[in-house]
């Protein structure tokens, strides 16, 4: 199938198409992307270890091994420091990712290089990996912030609705993409990124949550049923006429999840609540059946 371009110079480029990462864009950072590197380096490891002697083959296969593991913990812990970084209020990493990985990198550079005559030399070579692998990619966070006068037990709540809503829009910007048409699959990303607009304030102030978890669950489920209806049309049928209707319910419900988060970081959640009704109207309208049972408040735990 044909795809019309579309980059960072195209006459139709976006936020979303432009190459430039906003503060909710998803795409990896520059650090994320270094790490790369690191499986590459683990490559030589395997390619040498099948002319060696069995002891040789086994040293290093596990030195291979622990390079990946250290790889792959990295890119880990890069990203877990990234998504702490975003946000203003965030706990600490529950296991330090990079740190760990800067001792497997050590350990495994230490034991590809054992079994030679200079005894010094796998010392020498793990360090050198240690210093150039903190240097490259640093520590893990090591304490929360801004988290003093945020209830731990509201903030498990949020994390677990916005976890829920980044599923809703992995599966929307899915769904875009399997449609084959750039400008769909750009105009999501957009939406997606106003949605995480409001992720953050959320976490930023737990108490926005009552407020703003139709958004963060109901909504983003209707948008992703929609989405997914789109694309299985698009791809039997070029129908111009439902593009159009999806684009502007996409318009619709940006406006909506922007003003939301205008309104809840000016302390006004009240004056949206119209909105919430012509939102759930608009995509009822778009033959999408909201979940009732996510609309429902929660039942009050007993324990608090």
């Amino acid at each position: 199938m044909a795809l019309r371009y579309g980059g960072r110079f195209s006459p139709d480029a976006t936020e979303a198409t432009s190459g430039v990462p906003g503060p909710d864009d998803p795409r990896p950072s520059r650090q994320e992307r270094r790490t790369t590197l690191l499986y590459l380096v683990a490559l030589p490891f395997a390619a040498r270890a099948f002319f060696l002697d069995p002891a040789g083959l086994a040293r290093t296969l596990g030195a291979f091994a622990l390079l990946l593991a250290a790889a792959w913990l990295t890119r880990e812990g890069v990203r877990a420091a990234d998504a702490y970084a975003r946000r203003r209020a965030a706990r600490r990493p529950a296991f330090p990712r990079k740190m760990t990985a800067t001792v497997l990198t050590a350990a495994g550079l230490y034991l590809g290089a054992a079994g030679g005559t200079m005894e010094a030399a796998p010392v020498l070579l793990g360090l050198i990996g240690a210093v150039l692998h903190f240097l490259a990619f640093g520590v893990d966070p090591l304490r929360d912030k801004g988290m003093d006068e945020i209830d731990i037990y509201e903030q498990d709540r949020v994390g677990r609705f916005v976890a829920e809503g980044e599923t809703y829009l992995n599966a929307m910007t899915d769904a875009a993409a399997r449609s084959g048409d750039r400008a769909v699959a750009a105009r999501v990303a957009r939406f997606a990124a106003t949605a995480r607009k409001l992720f953050r304030t959320v976490e930023e102030d737990p108490g926005d949550l009552t407020a703003a978890r139709r958004y963060l669950g109901v909504y983003l489920m209707g948008a992703r049923d929609a989405t997914q209806k789109f694309a299985d049309l698009w791809t039997r049928q070029r129908d111009d006429e439902a593009r159009k209707r999806f684009m502007a319910l996409l318009d619709d419900l940006e406006t909506n999840f922007a003003a939301r988060t205008t309104a809840l970081r000016g302390d006004d959640r009240d004056d949206l609540d119209v909105e919430i009704d012509v939102l759930s109207d608009r995509l009822r309208r778009e033959g999408v059946a909201l979940a009732r049972q996510a609309a429902q408040p929660e039942p009050v735990n007993s324990g608090e």
